[in-house]
């Protein structure tokens, strides 16, 4: 059972080709990167999910966050940033 188990890991290698390693070795820079920026800023960051039109309900026993701005703005900057990735790629 060992050595079926290592030779699907080694075929699952083989398999993939060096444009999967490349994109996971940049979405593993950009995972540092963003891990960085947040570690490093503080509490400069501190005003998302608390923006006007995120929903936040909070009482005795019960809280809710439902960030609905915070999470319309992410969406549209990666949108930006995979157009202009896309562009730059060719």
């Amino acid at each position: 059972m060992v050595a079926l188990k290592c030779y699907f890991f080694a075929a699952l290698i083989y398999s993939m080709s060096q444009e999967v390693g490349k994109w996971l070795i940049l979405i593993g820079l950009a995972c540092m990167i963003i891990g960085a920026l947040i570690y490093f800023s503080g509490n400069k960051l501190n005003f998302i999910g608390r923006l006007p039109g995120d929903i936040r309900i909070e009482r005795e026993n019960f809280k809710f966050y439902f960030p609905i701005t915070t999470m319309i703005l992410l969406s549209i900057l990666l949108s930006v940033i995979i157009r202009l990735i896309g562009m730059w790629r060719g």
